[in-house]
This record gives C-alpha cells, structure tokens and sequence, in this order.
C-alpha cells in the first residue's frame, strides 16, 4: 500500500519558476524615480504586500494604494507576463494527478492565485487551494499547515510537501508532514531534496 495519498504544492519557487516573483521591480519600472522612496516605504514598512497577502485587502485595493490606475490591467499584466510555468509541472501532473491528491498551498493575494491557475490551466488538477489571502494565515505559521490537513481531512504522515523555503520545509515537519526542498535557490538542506520534476517524480515514487 502506498504511504502517500497526497502531494502539497507551494506555487512561486515550485509550480512557478520565480521563487520571489518580480512584483516589486516590476512597481518601480512603473512609476518616475521621483516616487520610489515613497513606494519603497510602502513596501518595507507599511508592508502592503505582506498584509494584501494576508487578506487585509483585495488586489484591487493593494495597487491603487501603491498608485496603479488601472489595477485589473496591471495585475493581468503582471501574472501574463513577469511569472513562468515550470515546464516540467504539466507532465508530472498528469502523470500523478489522477494517483495521488494534489492540494496547493500558497502564500498570495487571493485574486493573484486565482488568475494564475486559471492563466495556466491548472485548476483541474487540485483536490484543494489554501491561499493566504483566502485563510488569513501564512507560511511558515505552523496555524495554515494544521488547517490544511483539516480541510482535506488528511494525516500528516499521509501528505508531501514541496516548497522552495527551508524555513516552511521545517515548520511543516514539526507536524509530521514529509517534505521536499524544491532547490531554485541552491540553499542548503538537510532533507530531501530535488532540482525538477524529473527529479520529484522519482522521489515520489521512492515513498
């Protein structure tokens, strides 16, 4: 019998190539010099990105605080064309989906998330989406780790988690929850660890 019924997907760093995205150089290419100290300050201090992440406000909100005029344009903007699928994420989906369940868990804006597994054509192949912005926790919080094995009423020994930080890695492993360092950073690990989905799917079918 196989021991895991289910993989948990992080999205940036994973699914998606850019482990930090591009989101805050995007900003700056946008607006005159003249306002980067005050964008800076919007980022850093008043962490607007941290707290639209946590669902204190919509995406619609987050950029015309930071002085989008057209927030649905730039978000569509963003997403189309600053993040890149992973190649190797649609052949290793469907070639497991159907086996195990499939649950992303993500730390972003609500509306972010929801357009890039529409964007990509990805919704067919999760049981469940836990997303920051929708459950107002975030990773590493070991709260949306323990709320994830509720919802999809699942043991931590039964799950798999792939995520591109060490510091997720280790909260979700106080749990119980195997995991799996998705390496784009080339950091250092003790655990599993792999480099592409190539690599995953032979990780996956040691368990």
């Amino acid at each position: 019998m196989r021991k895991i019924s289910t993989i948990i997907f992080d999205m940036y760093g994973v699914i998606l190539e850019e482990s930090k995205g591009k989101f805050v150089p995007y900003t700056y290419m946008h607006f005159d010099a003249s306002e980067h100290d005050k964008i800076r300050k919007q980022f850093r201090e008043e962490q607007l990105f941290t707290r639209a992440g946590n669902g204190e406000f919509s995406s619609d909100t987050f950029l015309s605080l930071l002085g989008y005029e057209n927030p649905q344009y730039h978000m569509k903007d963003y997403l189309d064309n600053y993040l890149t699928l992973d190649s190797g994420f649609i052949p290793f989906a469907e070639a497991h989906y159907r086996k195990l369940d499939f649950v992303l868990l993500s730390n972003d804006v609500s509306e972010w998330s929801a357009y890039i597994t529409e964007h990509y054509g990805l919704n067919k192949y999760f049981k469940d989406k836990i997303v920051s912005g929708d459950v107002k926790c975030r990773k590493p919080d070991k709260r949306i780790f323990e709320l994830t094995l509720d919802r999809i009423g699942k043991a931590a020994s039964e799950c798999v988690f792939i995520d591109n930080s060490v510091i997720n890695l280790e909260a979700a492993e106080t749990l119980g929850i195997n995991s799996i360092l998705f390496n784009r950073d080339q950091v250092e690990y003790a655990g599993r660890t792999v480099n592409s989905f190539e690599e995953l799917a032979e990780e996956i079918e040691a368990f």
